[in-house]
């Protein structure tokens, strides 16, 4: 049964600013994890972006949203990473501080 986390990441930047430095890590995500039999997808509405990602006969899937204060990730993990889900928001949450805090 898939167990979905919410990490909230507040910022101080413009929404524009903001969204763009999560578009350009992601980028480089997918450029990082290119040919390591991992698919990842992704697709902006707005200042919304879905994700998935494929390994291993795991699929995850997600929404970031970014907003004028925060950066909103919902993840929904399969029942084998859900169990590691308190690492896994830790990470989430330093990995989207530190795009949002480069410069």
């Amino acid at each position: 049964m898939a167990e979905k986390i919410t990490v909230n990441v507040p910022h101080k930047l413009t929404r524009e600013v903001a969204r763009s430095r999560i578009e350009n890590g992601f980028a480089k995500v997918q450029e990082q994890i290119a040919g390591k039999s991992v698919d990842v997808q992704q697709t902006w509405e707005g200042d919304i972006l879905h994700f998935s990602a494929r390994a291993m006969g795991q699929k995850i899937t997600g929404k970031l949203s970014v907003t004028d204060n925060n950066v909103l990730i919902e993840v929904d993990l399969p029942w084998i990473l859900a169990k590691l889900s308190g690492g896994i928001q830790d990470k989430l949450k330093k990995g989207t501080q530190l795009l949002l805090d480069k410069k």
